[in-house]
């Protein structure tokens, strides 16, 4: 074994950190570092087999997965002879963390093909590959290599194919190939707006579009149906005040708990208050009720629980105006900088009495008063609802003016946060590219919509991507030929 030089630092992190528990015939390393092991393949590959005797073949450990669900999703796996299986891998210390962990009847994980643990005599429910046996060097070694950069990048060999003709181009050339991507993801989003308009007028598209996007991926399609619901809940005739609309949500949405907390006051005053309207109305609203099973949690930050979210569409219906108000701020002029800003205020809302200082219905009380929708939210919500819809009434109406002006707001809009998707796309596509490199969302746009339209259609070896064809023939790219 290579003894590498030690300093002051390096001791103190074998006496602080995780080192000193790395050794061999100790106890288990953190699962962590499997992960890790798993994504590098840190292993010696041409020995694996599973615990069954089979042997087996990595052809690509899968992409990460860092919310819910397996830790690895669309591995190429081969067992023996049989053909590539495209499937899921769960890694766990033990083969008893498969039934221990609820896996064993979670949905998520129906497909996993392979369970890979730490040590083990024989296989749980499903084949099972051993780690301890075939790693490449020792424990200590590998969690030093675990803390380097080497540790978080792709090897090389996994890449997607698309990767090394991007990296070829000239980087204005490959900011145009974004740029023109990002475009075409503005007009998709925009011709599902046009399209929805042409059955049920602009402005029940727009709503159904803001509640789908508070909906985020978990809950999108709860949130989308209570929006087509939106005549019968907050008809025209009349407009309900923000609690009243609060609580025929939440009620209609399955949210409302039936049970008070007991030791909260302030939410315990705030449930009876929304029960109070909503048994005289629940009957009324019993065919567009929805079970709560159709709503996603797990892996959701507090602030962007669904109960906060169906609070602010609350105050947004009660307070009236929003499509007229947004058309306002199209028309207005606005410098970068003041885009942000504007639109937040455009669309944000007064200080509600509970959901200011409260991100769910069961979460103890804030110590400090947080408004409904902060910036990160606003970008969500430009570059998918507010931009897409106002292009295309600019669109439909012919009005070139107002049209460019949006597609300007849209290409100088600031990044929105980073996301499981963007990080991994940097990651094969680019080659693990810092997040500071795509200044804007649009680019962060152009980026999703490479995914969506190849790398969804393809698998983790890139089978079949003419991804990488188009790069190769985009005008202005550099050969090293």
């Amino acid at each position: 074994m290579l003894a590498f030089p030690s300093n002051h630092y390096a001791e103190a992190r074998r006496q602080t950190g995780f080192l000193p528990r790395l050794r061999e015939g100790g106890d288990p390393p953190p699962e962590r570092l499997l992960q890790s092991i798993w994504f590098q393949q840190r292993l010696c590959r041409d020995q694996l087999r599973t615990l069954d005797g089979r042997a087996l073949r990595v052809l690509h450990p899968g992409h990460w997965n860092h919310e819910a669900g397996p830790d690895f999703r669309e591995a190429v796996l081969q067992f023996d002879g049989e053909p590539p299986l495209t499937a899921d891998v769960e890694i766990d210390l033990l083969p008893s963390g498969w039934h221990g962990h609820g896996h064993d009847r979670n949905p998520h994980y129906r497909r996993v093909a392979l369970h890979v643990v730490w040590a083990a005599e024989r296989s749980s429910a499903l084949p099972t590959l051993a780690l301890q046996p075939v790693l490449d060097a020792p424990l200590d070694e590998l969690a030093l290599w675990l803390g380097s950069e080497a540790g978080k990048a792709l090897p090389l060999e996994f890449l997607g194919q698309c990767c090394a003709p991007l990296q070829e181009l000239p980087a204005e050339r490959l900011q145009e190939l974004l740029r023109q991507a990002a475009l075409t993801r503005l007009q998709g989003k925009a011709a599902r707006f046009q399209a929805r308009a042409r059955q049920a007028g602009w402005e029940q598209a727009l709503w159904e579009g803001l509640f789908r996007a508070l909906g985020y991926k978990q809950n999108l399609w709860p949130m989308q149906r209570l929006a087509e619901e939106r005549s019968r809940w907050c008809p025209e005739t009349s407009r309900p005040d923000a609690r009243t609309l609060q609580a025929r949500l939440l009620g209609i949405g399955g949210l409302l708990p039936a049970e008070l907390t007991r030791t909260q006051a302030a939410t315990d005053d705030y449930l009876l208050q929304l029960w109070e309207l909503w048994w005289r109305e629940r009957d009324a609203f019993a065919e567009a009720a929805l079970p709560r099973s159709l709503w996603k949690f797990n892996g959701i930050r507090p602030a962007n629980h669904p109960q906060r979210r169906l609070a602010l569409a609350a105050h947004w219906l009660a307070r009236g105006g929003v499509p007229d108000a947004l058309q306002r701020w199209c028309a207005t002029p606005c410098a970068e900088v003041e885009l942000l800003p504007a639109l937040l205020e455009t669309l944000q809302v007064v200080e509600d009495e509970f959901w200011s200082t409260h991100w769910t219905l069961r979460s103890a009380g804030l110590a400090k008063s947080q408004p409904l929708l902060g910036a990160a939210r606003v970008t969500d919500l430009a570059v998918n609802v507010v931009l897409p819809w106002l292009w295309v009434r600019a669109v439909e109406g012919q009005n070139d003016a107002i049209r460019v002006e949006m597609e300007r707001r849209y290409f100088a809009w600031p990044a929105a946060e980073d996301n499981a998707v963007l990080k991994l796309a940097r990651q094969r596509l680019l080659g693990g590219v810092s997040a500071r490199r795509f200044r804007g969302a649009a680019a962060q746009q152009g980026l999703l919509q490479v995914v969506q339209d190849y790398c969804e259609h393809s698998n983790a070896l890139c089978a079949e991507c003419r991804f990488p064809e188009l790069v190769r023939q985009w005008p202005g790219r550099v050969s090293n030929q």
